[in-house]
Parts: structure tokens; C-alpha cells; sequence
């Protein structure tokens, strides 16, 4: 793994799963609105993604 690997992980995915954790915890209709964000998230990941490579 490289340097800026270890960056994006220590300062975004980290906070991130840390985040879906409260999220969830807090959320006492078994994990729904952690559910819908994560798919939110996935979701806008996935279009950033094609529209930046142009679906190839």
C-alpha cells in the first residue's frame, strides 16, 4: 500500500465506518437510516465514478 493509500484511509474511511457505526447505534428501527445512507453513499460513489471515466 502506498503513502497516499494510508492518507485517504487514516482521514476518510476511518471517520467514515466510525460514523456508520454511531449511525446505526443510535438508530432503534434496526439499522435503516445507517442502511439508507450507506446506499446513498454507494450509490453517488458509483455515478462520480462513471461519469468521470466516461463509462468505460
Amino acid at each position: 500500500m502506498n503513502f497516499p493509500s494510508i492518507i485517504f484511509f487514516t482521514v476518510f474511511v476511518l471517520p467514515l465506518i466510525a460514523f456508520f457505526i454511531w449511525l446505526m447505534r443510535q438508530d432503534k428501527r434496526k439499522g435503516i437510516t445507517g442502511l439508507i445512507v450507506l446506499a446513498i453513499i454507494v450509490i453517488g460513489g458509483i455515478v462520480y465514478m462513471y461519469l468521470k471515466t466516461g463509462g468505460n
